[in-house]
C-alpha cells in the first residue's frame, strides 16, 4: 500500500486531505513555523486553524515561506461565537483571510452553536457561491442543531468537526450524519492527552501487533472509518508519526477490539453548555 494521504469528497465534489495538522493552542510563533515546515516537507497539506487560536497570521506566514502553490494547500478556519450574525460572519471572514494572506478558503466552519448561527449560517451560504470558501462546514454542532440549520438554510453542511475519539466514537451523531451525506471530521482524535486512552492494553497490543504506536492505531482507527482527522503537534517527530498512517490497514476483528474502548466519555466541552456559549458570545471590551 502507498503511503499517500487519502482524500474525502465533499458532497460538493470538493475534496479534502483526510488527514491535517490541526494547530490549536499553538501560539509560539517560532515553534508553529517549524512545525508547518516539518509538516509540509512530510506531505501535509491540510492545516486546521481558527481565529480564536490567534495563530492565523503565522500560520499564513509559514505556508507563504514554502514553496507549496496555494491551489494544493487545504485551508481551514472558523467563525467565533462573537462574530455570529449576518454582517459579522461576513467582516470575521474577511478578516481571517486577511491574516492568512489568501483570498479564497477552502473550508470555513461555525465554530460552535451559539446564539444566531442560522444568520451566521446565511452569510456562508453567500460567501460559499460567490467563490470565496469551496466548502462550508459546522464544529461541535447536534443533531438538534443540524436539524434545526437544515431546516432554515438552503444548504446542507458539508461536515462537522467534532470530539471523537475511540472512547466517544459518536455513532448516532455519526449515523446521523451519513444519512445526509455530512463528513465526519474529528478534532481532539487521540484523546487530547487528558486520559489514558493510549495505555489502554488493547491498543499496546495492536500496536505491537502492526509495528506502530498506538497513537498510529487510533488515528488509523479513524482513517478506517472515514473520518478526517487533524491530530495537533509541535514536535517534529509526532507530526512524522501522524503522517505514517497510510501503509497499513486494521482487520475488521481489531476494529471490533478497539469499538470496546468507548465509554461515551467526552473529554472537552459539551456543545449544549449553555453557559459557555453565552459567555463567549460576548464581545471582549
Amino acid at each position: 500500500m502507498e503511503n499517500e494521504i487519502n482524500n474525502i469528497t465533499f458532497s460538493n465534489g470538493v475534496t479534502i486531505p483526510q488527514l491535517g495538522l490541526g494547530v490549536f493552542k499553538m501560539k509560539d510563533e517560532k515553534e508553529l513555523m517549524e512545525a508547518i515546515r516539518v509538516a509540509l516537507e512530510v506531505g501535509y497539506r491540510h492545516f486546521d486553524t481558527a481565529m480564536i487560536y490567534e495563530n492565523e497570521a503565522t500560520l499564513g506566514r509559514a505556508l507563504k515561506a514554502s514553496s507549496i502553490p496555494r491551489e494544493v494547500l487545504f485551508l481551514t478556519s472558523k467563525v467565533w461565537n462573537y462574530d455570529h450574525g449576518y454582517e459579522e460572519t461576513k467582516a470575521a471572514f474577511q478578516a481571517s483571510l486577511d491574516r492568512l494572506g489568501t483570498d479564497y478558503l477552502d473550508l470555513y466552519l461555525i465554530h460552535w452553536a451559539s446564539a444566531n448561527y442560522i444568520e451566521t449560517w446565511k452569510a456562508m451560504e453567500e460567501l460559499y457561491t460567490a467563490g470565496k470558501i469551496k466548502a462550508i462546514g459546522v464544529s461541535n454542532f447536534q443533531i438538534h442543531h443540524l436539524e434545526d440549520l437544515m431546516a432554515h438554510t438552503e444548504i446542507i453542511p458539508m461536515i462537522n468537526q467534532i470530539e471523537t475519539h475511540p472512547a466517544f466514537p459518536q455513532d448516532e451523531l455519526r449515523a446521523f450524519m451519513a444519512q445526509h451525506a455530512i463528513i465526519h471530521e474529528a478534532w481532539g482524535p487521540l484523546g487530547q492527552g487528558k486520559n489514558d486512552l493510549l495505555t489502554q492494553p488493547v491498543l499496546l497490543e495492536l500496536a505491537e501487533k502492526y509495528g506502530k504506536t498506538a497513537a498510529q492505531i487510533v488515528l488509523r482507527w479513524h482513517i478506517e472509518r472515514g473520518i478526517v482527522v487533524i491530530p495537533k503537534s509541535v514536535t517534529p517527530s509526532r507530526i512524522r508519526e501522524n503522517r505514517d498512517i497510510f501503509d497499513f490497514s486494521l482487520s475488521t476483528v481489531d476494529m471490533d477490539k478497539i469499538a470496546t474502548l468507548n465509554t461515551g466519555a467526552r473529554y472537552s466541552g459539551h456543545p449544549d453548555d449553555q453557559e459557555f456559549l453565552t459567555r463567549t458570545s460576548i464581545r471582549p471590551s
